[in-house]
């Protein structure tokens, strides 16, 4: 893809979405079933749409917390549902509507006081720990449902089911649910209770409270604050309008950390962010050039971070280096908790997504250390991270989350804090920045050259390659014996690390890999390449792959 002309500078008036136009369509357009875009679809993350483009509409909303409220009926969850929501202008209409059907069907609904933002990672954190204390006591299991659409553009809007597990719903989960929101939709809503939202805030099932404070003074058990506070590690943040936002001052204060937030504005346009690659606004905190602002800053601190607007994802800047690749730092993080963790069981397991760096297969190998190599998805690392049996799950699109330092269960859903926070802990505990880290690594394991590629395809096309899949696929499928100069090793359809099936294929050789695997919710094919051999190697690599796969769909 072509970089856009203006990628990296901040947004005009031309490029901002109308916030009354996009409210509006919200409530008074309804959705068409019998076409698929306007059908409730569920993908890695939830369900993901537009109001202007009749994706995600209050009868949306409606059907869906409906459907939630069914299946917590159906698998007996009877307790607290903890309710997320992000900076987003769709979020808080659709915060609205999941509260008016929550009440009317007498779930109990935690949610942060005075209107307060509330991220994943925080939903996550206090499932775990509702459910932990519930164990204890006798009392029902509690879940969740945030309302975001994570880094996508201001238009969008998403809502996400967390079960009692506190991590993002298995497919067989959301399948139901979609599922029966759609026949709601078709049912044109006939069974979905709801009630004015004005009766709902004064229902004594709606519970405000601090979700802030319990999460911030539990930081110390996961990250070592004190190393931090006493190196005088200068840290400077950028939200980028998300929900975090009001975290970081109490973080600051509690733990007398140096903390400087580089940008305190919220706006549901997303006025002050620069524009992405490809000239949309995207809060993408592993993008260079949605992270412009904050890497003009970075001279000013010590270690720079960002977040997308609902936490769960990091973007690591060091002086001298910019941003980090995600992949970078993920194979860093791992290296260091390995070793800084002397309360972890030996025998934990670092997981990751099969599309990740193989540099994490090397620390791994280095430290000795079982990897469980698993498709995308965050929801393959939640019971690992649950049992406390998985030590690490990464993806590599800059999602992670790991144990408490005492080896137990933090949360199960990727938390862009603590891993913003890792970053300065390594700084501070080693005196290296995670760049000068990786650098070693490199110098250990070889150079990595990583690249994902995103090529148009047609439905008839997504629906021939499923269908090849189900056969059994090796390298006389391929046509080939060799990618890119190197004998293949291995053909996978099926993750090595749980056996599940990766939606896609991956074709690995001695030095290098790629994988390609269609998208769940847009209308392309994506290649990931990585060569530890040169940048000219891991571009045969992807010209290759495309080459293959052409050849697979013609």
């Amino acid at each position: 893809m072509s970089i856009h002309e203006r990628a990296g500078q901040i947004a005009q008036q031309k490029d901002l979405v109308n916030i009354p136009k996009l409210m509006s369509h919200y409530f008074s357009i309804t959705p068409d079933v019998s076409i698929d875009a306007q059908r409730v679809c569920f993908g890695t993350s939830g369900h993901r749409g537009s109001s202007l483009k009749t994706s995600f509409n209050q009868q949306h909303i409606l059907a869906i917390t409906q459907a939630v409220v069914d299946y917590r009926a159906s698998a007996n969850i009877l307790g607290p549902l903890y309710l997320g929501i992000d900076t987003h202008a769709l979020s808080q209409a659709a915060f609205i509507s999941a509260i008016e059907v929550l009440v009317a069907n007498n779930v109990q609904v935690v949610v942060h006081k005075a209107d307060g933002f509330t991220p994943t990672p925080v939903v996550s954190h206090s499932i775990i720990n509702a459910n932990r204390s519930s164990k204890l006591n006798g009392d029902e299991l509690a879940d969740g449902l945030i309302v975001t659409p994570s880094h996508n553009p201001p238009q969008d809007g998403g809502i996400k089911y967390n079960p009692p597990h506190g991590g993002p719903a298995e497919g067989e989960i959301t399948q139901w649910i979609e599922n029966r929101a759609n026949q709601y939709l078709k049912d044109q809503l006939i069974g979905v209770n709801r009630i004015e939202f004005t009766q709902a805030l004064t229902s004594p099932l709606i519970d405000q409270q601090d979700l802030i404070t319990p999460y911030v003074e539990d930081l110390a058990s996961v990250i070592d604050m004190e190393a931090i506070a006493n190196a005088n590690v200068r840290l400077g943040v950028d939200p980028l309008g998300g929900s975090g936002i009001h975290y970081w001052a109490k973080i600051a204060a509690y733990y007398g950390l140096d903390i400087t937030l580089v940008n305190d504005s919220i706006d549901p346009s997303f006025s002050f962010m620069p524009l992405d690659k490809d000239g949309k606004i995207r809060m993408d905190c592993s993008s260079p050039f949605a992270m412009a602002g904050l890497l003009k800053q970075q001279e000013q601190f010590d270690l720079c971070v960002g977040n997308d607007p609902d936490y769960d994802r990091h973007g690591i800047v060091c002086p001298g280096f910019g941003l980090m690749n995600p992949n970078h730092f993920l194979a860093v993080a791992i290296d260091y908790l390995v070793t800084h963790r002397p309360d972890w069981s030996e025998a934990l397991i670092i997981g990751k997504t099969l599309v990740s760096s193989a540099m994490i297969d090397k620390v791994c190998q280095q430290h000795g250390k079982t990897m469980s190599e698993v498709p995308v998805g965050f929801k393959w690392f939640v019971e690992g991270l649950g049992n406390a049996t998985l030590a690490f799950g990464g993806e590599e699109s800059a999602g992670a989350a790991f144990l408490r330092r005492d080896g137990s269960t933090w949360c199960t859903d990727k938390d862009g804090f603590i891993l913003a926070l890792l970053a300065a802990e390594i700084l501070a505990v080693t005196g290296k920045s995670p760049s000068e880290r990786y650098n070693e690594l490199v110098g250990l394991h070889g150079e990595s050259f990583y690249q994902r590629v995103d090529s148009p395809v047609e439905a008839s096309k997504k629906a021939k390659f499923a269908g090849i899949l189900k056969t059994s696929v090796n390298i006389n499928t391929l046509g080939t014996e060799q990618l890119a100069g190197e004998k293949i090793v291995t053909v996978l359809t099926k993750a090595p690390g749980n056996g599940a099936e990766i939606g896609g294929i991956k074709v690995v050789t001695e030095n290098a890999w790629f994988a390609a695997r269609p998208s769940g919710t847009e209308a392309l094919f994506k290649i990931y390449g990585e060569s530890f051999i040169s940048q000219e190697h891991l571009e045969q690599v992807i010209a290759e792959a495309q080459a293959i796969i052409d050849g697979l769909l013609s």
